[in-house]
């Protein structure tokens, strides 16, 4: 109970165990914590607080950024712009362009508020970094929807780490592994990947579930399993045959 809950000092640990049908003495679970060395509340709950405090926001959190990719053919370099719910590692892609000024980068933002719909209400929070791209505007569109916008320091990535993390995860399983030749075809292939990637790909913080909170359960009373291949071999996904 002590390393569960870290506010937790003798007396509620007592009260809880009484409640089990257990009494047991404050000094009693005292001596066990000690032997345990298990440091008295006060000091646990120091130790954990941020940990907790992130857990705790994560699902009224948003965070977005930019990465770009190089195309073979046409030789431009073209941005894609993206959002991540931090509390579900579910991604939109919001849209790609080689010229991401203020006015478009607000006007995804609005068609985003637009596809949450009352969804919106559950988000507190939208993590940016601080380049141009993010004008008076964008922060005005999340402002009118309950949305506080918050810069993260200079030069500080690891602010930003949920949406840093899947520019990396992209790269890896994709955008670094194919010639994109166009931006049609790198919407195609975004389109592709990010439809795996929130409805079939695994995620360890998800205790290797999904995004998706609808995703397809395997029917146990197949035993044959079929590989389909996305992006050319470049992903596999498996589930049962019919």
């Amino acid at each position: 109970m002590a390393t569960e809950n870290h506010t937790w000092g003798y007396k509620r640990i007592q009260g809880e165990l009484l409640k089990l049908g257990h009494q047991v003495g404050a000094s009693t679970i005292r001596r066990s914590l000690k032997r345990a060395h298990i440091p008295p509340a006060p000091d646990r709950h120091s130790d954990t607080t941020w940990r907790q405090f992130l857990r705790t926001q994560a699902s009224t959190i948003l965070e977005c950024d930019f990465f770009h990719v190089d195309c073979a053919l046409t030789l431009q370099r073209i941005y894609v712009f993206f959002v991540l719910e931090v509390g579900t590692r579910y991604v939109h892609a919001l849209g790609t362009t080689t010229n991401p000024d203020g006015g478009w980068t607000t006007q995804q933002i609005r068609n985003l508020v637009m596809d949450l719909g009352d969804r919106a209400d559950e988000f507190r929070f939208l993590v940016r970094d601080r380049v141009g791209q993010f004008a008076a505007s964008f922060d005005a569109v999340l402002a009118d929807v309950g949305i506080t916008p918050v810069k993260i320091p200079p030069r500080c990535p690891r602010a930003n780490c949920y949406a840093e993390r899947f520019v990396l995860t992209v790269r890896n399983e994709v955008t670094d592994r194919m010639l994109i030749l166009g931006q049609r075809h790198l919407d195609a292939v975004l389109a592709e990947y990010v439809r795996h990637y929130n409805g079939r790909r695994p995620h360890r913080s998800r205790e290797l579930r999904p995004p998706h909170p609808t995703y397809p359960v395997a029917d146990l009373s197949s035993r044959r399993i079929k590989r389909q291949r996305l992006l050319g071999g470049l992903i596999n996904e498996y589930e049962r045959a019919a």
